[in-house]
């Protein structure tokens, strides 16, 4: 129909001629003459919204690209570092302490699961997960190094709950579990943000021209051509004013979008540095080994405090009863790893590759939404050049466009003289869509200081406990169970049944 209405215009004789018809049947272009029907002005109208919505999903497509690339890349690749490394850890162990790591194998492998299950968005606490590890390495642990007793649940549980006063794995953990907590954390907000972000440009750019959107369309695009002038552009004025009104509602978006761009910016720079994914998913095999070693080479002075804490156990049946010092003796069942056998990273520095790339993309997206008219109308199909005001459509005839170009977002479409937009009525998908983006930036910010907003509000009484470790933040939570069993106290501790909570 366009092009047929196009033929016509150009070889109707014009200004009043015989072929020439009043446009009084005409809704929306000016009333003069003219060579379309009140049908044809129907079509170009729904002709003129197709162009707009082509115009905004393929000026926006680079954005819908780049998210959902960007975030199946980043998913892979963080999912094969947790693969790795507990293949890793799986293959070292196994070398190094052959059976007695595949007889406990199942408690390195539940702490993977669980890695997983938060990397994957589950309800999942990184501290319970790493203090779980260790409460059941623990028991495994100090089972070994005291082959002489036998230990009954209820005891191992006690051994368990002295854990955090006894240090039985030194400083590992807590520099485990900062490390493994700020990466892991830092990671799964960048792969939530990068989600969102597409799901965001997903919903923003499904749009519905309203009635005088199309109005404001039709005019500048095809009304020309109904005057007999179809090589005659809207003028840039114009053109920004009918995009402008029509965009209204997405302009909106600009001030949190570009929060939320920065923060995703921010979270990348972490991961390149002190939240380095890959370090901490390597770093995992070698920490546990050096914590077990630890104890190993403590265990005297672990076993004596447990035996005198939690009280004494029972004789293996068939083996004397020993001394921790004589139980500790010259048995080494474990070793730490030698240079040679330390994993290596997953794909050497692909982690940097990925976010350098990903923060070169990121750059150009600040001030998208505020920018789309513009870039609409920078379109030499869409408009005129802006150097060219006066062999333009002005919306009337040909001749420079006289009103100034309206401002940006919802608000300042009050005087938009193309488009007539009621400001009193916000759209609310997008009002939904600017509180999405406020809660993913918030997640993201949060990130950035090894904090995940999931988990701040816990169902443990969680006591905050300063630090001055350089290596951990100002300040951490230490969540504690309402009950706790009843034991023995440690030498030198009042009462016969504290809580070992009470012994910091």
């Amino acid at each position: 129909c366009v092009c047929v209405c196009v033929c016509v215009c150009v070889c109707v004789p014009w200004a009043g001629g015989a072929d020439g018809r009043e446009s009084e049947h005409l809704r929306l272009c000016p009333l003069d003459y003219t060579c379309c029907s009140s049908q044809m002005e129907e079509t170009l109208a729904l002709q003129s919204e197709r162009d707009f919505l082509k115009a905004v999903e393929e000026n926006s497509q680079f954005l819908l690209t780049t998210f959902t690339l960007r975030h199946r890349r980043f998913d892979e690749f963080f999912r094969e570092l947790i693969d790795l490394s507990e293949k890793s850890m799986n293959q070292m162990f196994t070398k190094t302490y052959g059976r007695l790591f595949t007889q406990n194998a199942h408690v390195f492998q539940e702490l993977f699961v669980e890695l997983r299950s938060y990397y994957s968005g589950g309800s999942v606490s990184l501290s319970e997960v790493l203090s779980d590890f260790w409460s059941r390495l623990v028991e495994r642990v100090f089972s070994l190094v005291n082959p002489q007793y036998q230990f009954s649940e209820e005891y191992l549980e006690c051994v368990s709950k002295h854990a955090e006063q006894l240090q039985p794995f030194g400083e590992v953990p807590r520099r485990l579990r900062v490390q493994v907590s700020r990466a892991f954390i830092a990671a799964r907000a960048l792969s939530q943000g990068l989600a969102t972000g597409r799901d965001i440009v997903n919903k923003a750019t499904k749009l519905t021209a309203d009635s005088e959107c199309v109005r404001g369309l039709m005019r500048q695009w095809y009304c020309p051509l109904c005057r007999g002038l179809p090589a005659l552009r809207p003028c840039h004025p114009l053109c920004l004013n009918v995009m402008k009104g029509c965009l209204a509602n997405q302009g909106d978006l600009d001030t949190e979008w570009n929060n939320f761009i920065d923060a995703l910016y921010q979270v990348s720079e972490k991961l390149e540095g002190p939240f380095n994914m890959e370090l901490a998913a390597d770093s995992i095999s070698v920490k546990v080994s050096e914590a077990i070693m630890h104890m190993q080479e403590n265990s005297v002075s672990i076993s004596t405090k447990v035996f005198q804490g939690c009280g004494s156990p029972r004789p293996a049946p068939g083996r004397p009863k020993r001394s921790p010092k004589e139980s500790g003796g010259n048995r080494r069942p474990f070793r730490t790893y030698s240079p040679e056998e330390k994993p290596t990273t997953a794909a050497g520095t692909n982690l940097d590759r990925l976010v350098t790339e990903l923060k070169e993309r990121l750059r150009p997206m600040r001030g998208f939404w505020v920018s789309l008219p513009h870039t609409i109308c920078n379109d030499e199909k869409m408009a005129s050049d802006v150097t060219n005001e006066d062999r333009c459509w002005n919306g009337q005839t040909r001749g420079r466009y006289l009103p100034d170009v309206t401002g940006d977002g919802l608000v300042s479409q009050i005087n938009n003289p193309e488009v007539e937009v009621d400001i009193a009525r916000p759209d609310v998908r997008t009002r939904q869509l600017i509180m999405e983006l406020r809660v993913a930036t918030n997640k993201l910010r949060h990130a950035q200081s090894g904090q995940d907003m999931d988990f701040m509000d816990s169902q443990y009484k969680c006591h905050k406990r300063a630090s001055s470790d350089a290596f951990e933040e100002k300040s951490h939570f230490r969540c504690v169970h309402q009950s706790q069993p009843s034991f023995l106290p440690f030498p030198g501790e009042e009462g016969s049944a504290p809580s070992v909570f009470n012994f910091l």
